[in-house]
């Protein structure tokens, strides 16, 4: 006689009864970007199936995405004009400070979440406030916290700092805290890399710096206790999430953080590996919905809690309809 795990693996039912990870429409967050205007659902060419919308068109969206039941949604915006310290970011009549009230007015048990950092706001394109050419970290993080005070007035339910400034999670919870935001919440990226995978986020948000990289202030791909450092750090300061990004290049270090971290965990699946399913997808190359259901169970399977994701939606719609 001779041991046969194949027993386990013979019908579709058997699978799913002692599958060890599971990911749910629950799990998964859904990025979304919004510029002004009106009856806007404008394409981004290189994230097929995703759009940058106008408020009112956001708001039909967060319909579909409430009815799949996927519970939360970060949004991304992009502003009318920009300038040297991103003071658009912080206007409470500012594209996401709209769309957070619309949102909220609309459907109050959507779980919302805002990015805070100032790439998107800035004529430079870089995540904070320079100074002689460089981001001058500690003048960054009060524009950070007016930023993160107007969301939350708006109704934002996290906060979610990407910019990587040291010291802006404490900043930012001092700001709400001394404005009675204690509910506020802030999901930090306490771990972002500096990463060639963010090239299609950087076309549909705009933020592309003008001049020089962002490696002074994200992380080096080759450092992992660095890692731990920034998200003890994070915690230390206040967060109540922490995220990693990205996330399938970085599994080992979702793995590592997981380990050390007692808060609910994200990983974003980012712009450049939605972007290559896709484009495989499109040759024939791949089965793109195959792909996609390995891709977030090695995520969850990784440790995160929550999967920030440009799948969520098609995602969902196969884990309604039971995916197995």
């Amino acid at each position: 006689m001779f041991i046969r795990p194949r027993r386990l693996r013979r019908t579709p039912a058997i699978r799913e009864m002692v599958r060890e990870t599971h990911v749910s429409p629950k799990d998964l967050i859904y990025p979304l970007f919004v510029q002004h205007g009106r009856d806007i659902k404008e394409p981004i060419p290189s994230m097929p199936g995703q759009f940058r919308f106008s408020v009112d068109t956001i708001i039909q969206e967060i319909g579909d995405i409430q009815s799949l039941g996927i519970p939360s949604v970060i949004l991304f915006g992009i502003p009318e004009t920009k300038d040297p310290i991103g003071s658009c970011s912080y206007d409470e009549e500012g594209i996401i400070q709209q769309t957070v009230r619309a949102i909220k007015e609309k459907f109050p048990d959507m779980v919302v979440i805002t990015d805070v950092c100032l790439c998107e706001y800035t004529d430079h394109g870089h995540c904070g406030v320079l100074k002689d050419g460089h981001v001058d970290n500690d003048a960054t993080l009060a524009v950070l916290a007016r930023q993160a005070l107007t969301h939350a007035k708006a109704g934002a339910d996290f906060v979610a700092p990407s910019d990587m400034m040291d010291g802006r999670v404490m900043a930012i919870r001092d700001e709400l805290d001394a404005n009675h935001f204690h509910d506020t919440g802030i999901l930090a990226y306490a771990v972002k890399y500096a990463s060639a995978f963010y090239g299609p986020f950087r076309e549909a948000a705009d933020s592309a710096p003008q001049f020089g990289d962002r490696r002074g202030y994200q992380m080096d791909p080759a450092n992992a206790l660095e890692a731990l450092k920034e998200a003890a750090l994070d915690m230390e300061e206040g967060a109540d999430m922490i995220m990693v990004k990205p996330a399938l290049p970085y599994l080992d270090i979702i793995r590592r953080v997981r380990e050390d971290c007692v808060l609910p965990l994200a990983a974003y699946n980012v712009s450049g590996e939605y972007a290559m399913v896709k484009a495989a997808e499109e040759k024939g190359w791949i089965d793109g919905t195959q792909v996609m259901m390995e891709m977030l169970i090695s995520i969850k399977r990784a440790g995160a809690d929550l999967i920030l994701t440009y799948f969520a939606k098609d995602a969902a719609r196969i884990l309604n309809a039971s995916w197995g």
